[in-house]
């Protein structure tokens, strides 16, 4: 058996191309999570109480912050994708700078919705 998977590191476009499908397949699934959720809203007040102890424990909170970042990804990645929709950024420099670049802005636009959400919580 050759051993060049052991040793072979992927490329940062190449993971960024696997995570954005990912997150795109998450996001579907955090889709149906959210009508559930106002599925339960609609239900009455007993329904609702249920699902929101889990959405305020410490794991819904991780999975919402989670699911934030994937959101910000899929949408900063998607911009990529619309600019080589237009012919635009498919030399190597180009390409590793704008998955840099949508790293970054992902877990910039998260920490600052979070922020954001955060501050609101505590001056109310």
């Amino acid at each position: 058996l050759s051993p060049h998977l052991q040793i072979y590191r992927l490329p940062l476009t190449v993971i960024l191309s696997i995570s954005h499908r990912t997150t795109g397949a998450l996001l579907g699934f955090g889709a149906f999570v959210f009508v559930l959720l106002v599925a339960a809203a609609a239900a009455g007040p007993d329904a609702y109480a249920g699902v929101h102890s889990h959405v305020a424990a410490w794991y819904g909170q991780l999975l919402t912050f989670a699911f934030t970042f994937a959101l910000f990804f899929h949408l900063c990645n998607g911009i990529r994708h619309l600019a080589w929709d237009i012919g635009y950024g498919f030399d190597y420099a180009t390409t590793h700078n704008t998955a840099v670049i949508a790293l970054i802005a992902s877990a910039g636009l998260t920490l600052l919705l979070w922020i954001v959400v955060i501050a609101t919580r505590w001056s109310s």
